[in-house]
Order: C-alpha cells, then structure tokens, then sequence
C-alpha cells in the first residue's frame, strides 16, 4: 500500500518553481503553480527523457527535447510528439511539509 512520502518544505518550493525528489525511484517533479502544489513523473512520454528543464507556462511544461507539451494539473499530454500522458501522484501539505504518494499501484 502506497504511503505519503515527505518531499519538501512549502518554503522551499517559491510560486513558478518546481522541484524533483527521489520516491522510491520514481523522479517526480513537485511544482508550485500559484500556490498549488501538483506533482507529475519526470519523464517524457514521447522518448522518455528527463521532462524538467524546459519551460513552464501556467499549468504546462514543455519538454526541453522535442518541445512535447504536458498539462502539470492532469498529465495529459498537449501535443505531438508526445501522445501518452505522463503520471501524475497526489499531493498534501501538511502544516508546512509537501508530500507525495506513488498510488499507481494500489
């Protein structure tokens, strides 16, 4: 059964900024998007490459390899090359402490 894994300090995470964390060998991005925190898998669908690194504008990232585009709210993926959504996990702040679950497999 999938456990909350913590992540990282709210503080740590600055609105328009992201962090990627090691959960149990799965690198997941936590972003900070206006003050909501959203966490997806830090790979690329399309040719599976580290997915942070390109830009980020709202609530997308693109991915610095061959400009895929990926929905940070619901992982869908936006455009070609990319047509598989990419994982996302639940997040919970908790006092000031970020954390993520990997539930996939429950």
């Amino acid at each position: 059964m999938a456990e909350w894994v913590d992540v990282a300090g709210v503080s740590d995470i600055e609105p328009g900024t992201y962090r990627v964390v090691d959960v149990d060998d799965v690198m997941i991005a936590v972003f900070n998007i206006d003050g909501e925190f959203l966490a997806i898998e830090d790979v690329c669908t399309h040719d599976y490459s580290t997915l942070t690194g390109g830009p980020v504008k709202g609530c997308e990232i693109v991915c610095p390899r061959h400009g895929a585009r990926f929905n940070i709210k619901t992982g869908e993926a936006l455009c070609a090359p990319a047509y598989d959504a990419v994982a996302t996990f639940p997040v919970q702040v908790e006092g000031e402490t970020i954390r993520v679950m990997d539930d996939r497999w429950d």
